[in-house]
């Protein structure tokens, strides 16, 4: 007895040690009380959740991944890859704006006007063409908030538009009748914008500090014509947060990807850093009630090292509670999650998807560009089309999950019209072939075909969507609702012949083309046949097949 009370003693002094280690850097709750309820900030209590109805039949989302980034249009990450010499969006920002010892990243905010933003439109118009909610984003890697923050001094109501960005975005959402989420990713601004410490190693410049060394006190000190700079007043090292020690190997440009974790020498942040991101999400989630959190991270913010993460989310499931009489309506995403993680939050899968139907309801997060508007991309015609958004939408939700796609907006706050074209040709599709997406559940298999039939990897948080796009007519998806079946050709077949071996037993009383009508139909013991009368669309047909009971 007395050595397993022994034995006991050990294992909880063990279990406590892990827990401190685990949590190095718990967050404050002075100045935002987390949200109290039902769950609590520890897995065994999130993993209570339960995912709303409304989100496993809505399918399809919208994201405006949006902000002072594309003011170069050179393209995602440009605000930390500008610090980076010899890189492409280093030599493109120093060519057009300047050195960045004298024009850095936070020169580029006040560039940013949104001059031609209408939120209202462009939220209906993601609805016409077949968005069941919408997202925007709150803040990204660089630090800037799209709201009247009152915990970032950098914002956009302080500098640039001069608008509250979340909160137009959060009210248009609202009058088209859209759940609204917001995306989150400054949590990992500590070790992103370490470049903006660098210097050039070559060159005139050759020595020359960046603008990440500058300090509040600097905003003081008159430029060399005697005029004010514009951003006196302000701390650049709020922005930049690089009041800290490099992260190891800190001059590889790759290091970060192996240090996202806050693990392979990243060099922590402190407890003031992590609750300022802590504050900054719950004021958002207090001010516009999302429906939906997206977290750009491993798992959730600063998760092993903090309990932020855990805060956040039993605050958002708790606030939402709180505002629904009782019943959480809302979502976390997490990425990278170990299947006990997946039972708390909603697993995303970034550009790609599992092969085989997740038990759970998942989502994958995808954009039909760069993920900040890029000018080559236009130029190159390297969106996806909309046959290939397709593709990739009937293909998840076979699996039981939901598409996020990202339309890039120029920083007037504007789609291109190459963008516009594939909107509405996607648009065109969703609105006669809707129902076989919208509300529907995955059946006894995803689908068939040789895509079907492959081990395809999932490669970190996803990256393998690749894989997909070259789906043709032999790769068939399957949804159902009730006794009707659904079967979507990831193509249209050369021949207008389509079989289909899966549905070969199936005891099926008729057969529609979805926008043409209902069309005959065969059955072997090998396969389901159908002759296509016509194409009804230019991207791909589906089959509404009701079945016997």
């Amino acid at each position: 007895m007395k050595r397993n009370l022994i034995f006991l003693s050990l294992c909880l002094l063990t279990t406590n040690l892990m827990q401190a280690q685990q949590y190095q850097i718990p967050v404050s709750e002075a100045q935002e009380p987390m949200q109290t309820g039902k769950f609590e900030p520890n897995w065994e209590s999130l993993r209570q959740y339960e995912v709303p109805e409304w989100f496993r039949d809505a399918k399809f989302g919208i994201w405006a991944h949006w902000g002072p980034q594309c003011v170069e249009g050179s393209g995602d990450w440009m605000a930390r890859e500008l610090y980076m010499e010899g890189t492409y969006k280093s030599n493109y920002h120093r060519e057009h704006y300047g050195h960045p010892s004298e024009v850095g990243f936070k020169d580029i905010l006040p560039l940013f006007k949104a001059e031609h933003w209408n939120p209202e439109k462009l939220v209906q118009f993601y609805k016409e063409v077949g968005a069941q909610y919408f997202f925007a984003l709150g803040n990204h890697h660089d630090n800037f908030d799209l709201w009247d923050s009152q915990y970032q001094e950098w914002n956009s109501k302080n500098i640039g538009p001069h608008r509250d960005i979340l909160g137009e975005w959060a009210a248009a959402a609202k009058k088209a009748g859209l759940p609204f989420g917001i995306s989150f990713h400054a949590d990992h601004a500590w070790t992103w914008y370490e470049p903006s410490r660098r210097f050039d190693l070559k060159g005139e410049k050759r020595g020359v500090k960046y603008d990440g060394w500058l300090t509040k006190e600097d905003g003081y000190k008159p430029n060399v014509d005697g005029s004010e700079k514009w951003w006196k007043g302000l701390d650049p090292q709020r922005l930049y947060a690089q009041d800290h020690d490099f992260s190891n190997n800190s001059w590889d440009n790759n290091s970060i990807h192996r240090q996202w974790g806050w693990g392979g020498g990243a060099c922590l942040p402190t407890q003031e850093y992590v609750t300022n991101f802590y504050n900054r999400t719950l004021d958002a989630i207090n001010r516009y009630n999302p429906d939906l959190i997206y977290f750009d991270v491993t798992v959730l913010p600063f998760y092993p090292i903090s309990d932020a993460g855990l805060k956040i989310t039993a605050h958002q499931y708790n606030h939402s509670m709180a505002t629904h009489k009782g019943k959480n309506q809302a979502i976390v995403f997490g990425k990278i999650l170990e299947d006990p993680q997946k039972d708390a939050l909603v697993w995303d899968v970034e550009r790609g998807a599992p092969n085989k139907i997740m038990e759970r309801p998942w989502q994958c997060c995808n954009c039909i560009g760069d993920w900040h508007y890029n000018n080559d991309t236009y130029k190159r015609n390297g969106y996806k089309s909309a046959a290939t958004v397709v593709k990739l939408l009937v293909d998840i939700v076979s699996k039981n999950g939901n598409m996020l796609l990202s339309i890039p907006l120029r920083a007037d706050g504007t789609f291109d019209e190459k963008e516009e074209a594939i909107l509405k040709e996607f648009g065109a599709w969703m609105k006669v072939n809707k129902e076989s997406i919208v509300g529907t559940r995955p059946w006894k298999k995803f689908g068939e075909g040789p895509i079907a039939d492959s081990d395809i990897a999932i490669n970190a948080q996803g990256f393998n969507d690749g894989q997909y796009t070259k789906a043709g007519s032999s790769e068939i998806r399957f949804t159902q609702k009730g006794n009707v079946l659904y079967a979507t050709a990831l193509a249209w077949p050369d021949n207008m012949q389509l079989s289909i071996k899966s549905l070969a037993t199936e005891r099926i009383s008729s057969v529609e083309l979805l926008g043409y009508g209902k069309i005959p139909f065969s059955q072997s013991s090998d396969a389901f046949s159908v002759t296509l009368p016509k194409k009804v669309n230019t991207i791909a047909p589906v089959l509404k097949i009701k079945t016997k009971k």
